[in-house]
This record gives structure tokens, C-alpha cells and sequence, in this order.
């Protein structure tokens, strides 16, 4: 029980929205988050995005990475799933729809 409360006590939510006029600031805070223990991103409440977000999504893996952190990307909008395999990336994140 306790590793299941660790899991979700150290994500964070994307917000509702992630495109390039958000995007500077959601890098910002994710990686002060990620500074901070944070283990993953919860992207369900993400209803409006465009590839910005895959951008900041690959830099918070990127930074998980190197503090040695394995970061989880979960509830990952089906859009941007697509979104991601259309430039080729889709590989790269580590998410769970």
C-alpha cells in the first residue's frame, strides 16, 4: 500500500492545457518538480496540446533520466499518443494510456 501512495504522491499533473504559449512555463515547473523527487506526469486532465507537448514531455524524461530516475508518463491523451507516433517519438516516452 505504501509503495502505491509513493507512486502517486510523486507525480504531478500536466494542467488542461500544453501548447507552445504554455509550454516555457509547464517545462519550468515540471523540471522543478522533477528537481524535487517527482517520478512522473499525470496527463489526464491535458485537453488541449500540440506537439509543444511532446517537446516538454521528452525534456522531463530527459531530466528524470539524469538524476536516475525511471519517470512515467500515464493517461496520456490518445491525440497526442497519435501525435507522438506521427513525428516518430512515440517510442521515446514512456507512457501508459
Amino acid at each position: 500500500m505504501s509503495e502505491v501512495l509513493n507512486a502517486v504522491v510523486s507525480r504531478f499533473e500536466s494542467g488542461a492545457t500544453l501548447t507552445l504559449g504554455s509550454a516555457k512555463a509547464a517545462l519550468e515547473a515540471g523540471l522543478q518538480r522533477i528537481a524535487a523527487g517527482a517520478t512522473g506526469v499525470d496527463c489526464a486532465p491535458l485537453a488541449q496540446f500540440d506537439s509543444s507537448a511532446l517537446a516538454v514531455l521528452l525534456a522531463w524524461e530527459r531530466a528524470a533520466q539524469a538524476r536516475g530516475i525511471a519517470f512515467e508518463i500515464v493517461n496520456l491523451p490518445a491525440g497526442l499518443a497519435s501525435l507522438a507516433q506521427a513525428y516518430g517519438v512515440g517510442t521515446l516516452l514512456s507512457a501508459r494510456h
